[in-house]
């Protein structure tokens, strides 16, 4: 059993071959995706990267890696063969994914770098984004019928890569905001993740005035206390997103630490979750 924040979520852990993984209900409900969330129960890994590592960037063999992606990618049902792995870099870089990138990272090199999210209409396409504490965000445009998915930690969050996913959407397929569904993923909680003050003065300075407790606070050893999850909420709701169509996460992958990989809770050795999102 894992913790939860809160009881109130439409977020379920779903599980096939021995291979658990987090889906949105929402999500699965528009019919036109498959996508998950992955746990780090289920792999080959061996170590602090045990057991389900997703990620060649964390010193462990490769063909563990290959294994790993190939049992989630049968688990949530897509193709390891059809992935686009994601160069993570704290950018607000978002790119568009055609059929022209189909397999990178996984059986071609990647041949872009400094990307945080990614964008797609190609059916067929699975993007796939990696995690130990920052925030996955998930897009669908029932309508335009495009995806997107993005990695937003807190300089991905202060600078807004949600609402440039948005735009990014918008400027390639027509997306309008209040159509979209979106999934904000497990990562860290606010009691979990602790800042320092040139980072809370950052995120009071953008989200002024709702810089609420809900969102910041500072303790008595001077240090703050942040909540992503509130962050990239006030995001997602200022570019357009309606209320009903924002699905919020309450399980943190801190407070988890033998379900999921957490850069906090192990003080940096740690393998990588992977959010994946595909058209169908």
């Amino acid at each position: 059993m894992w913790k939860k924040k809160t009881e109130k979520s439409n977020m379920y852990l779903r599980e096939k071959d021995g291979v658990p993984y987090f889906v949105f209900r929402s999500l699965e409900d528009t019919k036109l995706v498959r996508h998950g969330f992955s746990t780090r129960k289920g792999g080959v890994s061996k170590g602090h990267l045990a057991e389900l590592n997703l990620s060649f960037t964390r010193g462990d063999d490769p063909e563990n890696v290959r294994e790993n992606l190939r049992r989630i990618a049968g688990a949530i049902g897509f193709e390891p063969e059809s992935l686009v792995l994601s160069s993570q870099t704290h950018t607000t870089n978002v790119r568009l994914v055609t059929e022209a990138d189909r397999g990178e990272g996984y059986i071609v090199p990647l041949k872009h770098t400094d990307v945080d999210g990614m964008i797609t209409n190609v059916p067929g396409l699975t993007l796939a984004t990696f995690y130990a504490d920052c925030v996955p965000l998930f897009f669908v445009d029932p309508v335009h019928r495009a995806v997107g998915l993005s990695h937003s930690g807190w300089k991905g969050t202060v600078n807004r890569i949600g609402a440039v996913t948005l735009a990014r959407m918008k400027e390639a397929f027509g997306t309008r905001p209040g159509d979209v569904r979106a999934a904000i993923g497990p990562s860290i909680c606010q009691d979990c993740y602790e800042v320092s003050e040139d980072v809370a003065l950052e995120f009071k300075q953008e989200f002024s005035p709702q810089a609420d407790e809900r969102l910041i606070y500072r303790k008595k050893n001077g240090r703050y206390q942040l909540n992503l999850w509130r962050a990239n909420e006030i995001v997602l709701r200022e570019a357009g997103i309606r209320p009903r169509h924002l699905e919020i996460t309450n399980i943190c992958t801190c407070c988890n630490p033998e379900l999921m990989f957490s850069h906090r809770a192990s003080h940096g050795l740690r393998g990588n979750l992977g959010a994946f999102l595909e058209l169908i």
